[in-house]
């Protein structure tokens, strides 16, 4: 028996569009916005589904002004033939995200190799996916965004003045190995959401992963004030980078940020990469520039290394059994809370009778 049932993909998106424009966004942000969850969803992205990006929206963005629905975006400085910095002036984070990869893609096709820097903007949810989409068209893609709230201590710190800052790379490699690497992580040990879990189920923290209000680790859920870094000075130093960067592009000090003041929005930064310009042309054996990386990645995973997972791979996977299902997979707890929105706005048919399980 499967823990999903199967949701029809227009279902689901006729109901996210109908939640953001209840919420004041026009038609092309409620559209973007339920693209952007709906490509979570089906790779398994469950942290960063339309329940969350909803949440988030009450929370930090149109309920309490963070994010401005139908804002426009400002191209503040083009100086720089490749490069291109933006005032998302709080528009919804997934638009902006998606126009700014693209852009950079645009740029790429000129330049071999485009930017975008954003400031004033909303959160964007999972930086994967848009790498992911941007490694499908064949270029090499980074983001790294400032988050929210400033939930994560510095290195022997015991006051969070940094945000758990994901950054994200997406390579396409789908030749060599059938989908495109991604490498997407967080810089904190885990998530405040996977706290609050822990909390609900009664189970303990693992090691290195927050700290209490005196600034010393703690084990147990109910005790954390802050997160810890994960890997100790490393995690730090990749959390670090992104205020650094936040910090020049013009965001705001991070124990600011989800509060009232002067500026409390993030910043992104997109990269992309066309492989051309990275190309030597002076591959081992004549080989082409894919073979060469197909070669690379065999030699990793050989030498008996043969069971491991690329990044990528499981949400590859995912995407698989999402496609084979013909919608996509919801448990019963989120189907319940998608029919507590659609009451909201005057959808009917999110009754759990309406979902078969997967097959």
């Amino acid at each position: 028996m499967s823990e999903f049932h199967v949701v029809p993909a227009d279902k689901h998106d006729v109901l996210v569009k109908a939640a953001y424009e209840a919420r004041g966004y026009n038609a092309a942000e409620a559209a973007v916005a339920a693209e952007v969850c709906a490509d979570a969803t089906r790779h398994g992205i469950r942290t960063h589904n339309a329940l969350k990006a909803l949440h988030l929206d009450h929370l930090f963005g149109s309920a309490t002004g963070g994010c401005q629905p139908g804002a426009e975006i400002e191209v503040v400085n083009s100086r720089f033939k490749a490069s291109e910095v933006w005032n998302a002036n709080k528009k919804l984070g997934q638009a902006v995200a998606v126009a700014a990869m693209d852009r950079c893609m645009e740029l790429a096709d000129e330049y071999g190799i485009g930017q975008v820097a954003v400031d004033d903007a909303f959160h964007y949810l999972w930086g994967g996916g848009y790498v992911m989409k941007a490694a499908e068209k064949g270029y090499i893609a980074y983001t790294n965004c400032t988050s929210t709230l400033a939930e994560v201590v510095p290195f022997f710190g015991k006051h969070p003045t940094l945000g758990t800052n994901p950054h994200s790379w997406g390579f396409p490699t789908q030749e060599a190995n059938g989908f495109p690497i991604v490498i997407d992580w967080a810089t904190s040990t885990v998530a405040m959401g996977r706290v609050q879990q822990l909390k609900r189920e009664g189970k303990p923290l693992p090691p290195g992963a927050a700290v209490d209000k005196d600034g010393k680790e703690t084990l147990d859920p109910n005790e954390v004030a802050a997160l810890l870094p994960f890997g100790a000075h490393k995690g730090y130093g990749m959390a670090l980078i992104n205020e650094i960067v936040g910090g020049f592009v013009g965001g705001s000090l991070p124990t600011e940020r989800g509060r009232e003041g002067d500026k409390t929005t993030t910043c992104f930064y997109f990269q992309a990469i066309h492989p051309d310009a990275w190309s030597s042309g002076q591959f081992v054996g004549g080989a082409s520039q894919s073979a060469n990386v197909k070669n690379v990645l065999d030699d990793i995973l050989g030498h008996g290394n043969e069971k491991c997972l690329l990044p990528g791979q499981m949400e590859a996977q995912f995407r698989k059994r999402t496609d084979a299902s013909g919608g996509l997979l919801f448990s019963a707890a989120e189907i319940a809370e998608f029919k507590g929105l659609a009451d909201e706005v005057g959808i009917s048919g999110w009754e759990l009778s309406n979902f078969p399980e997967e097959a």
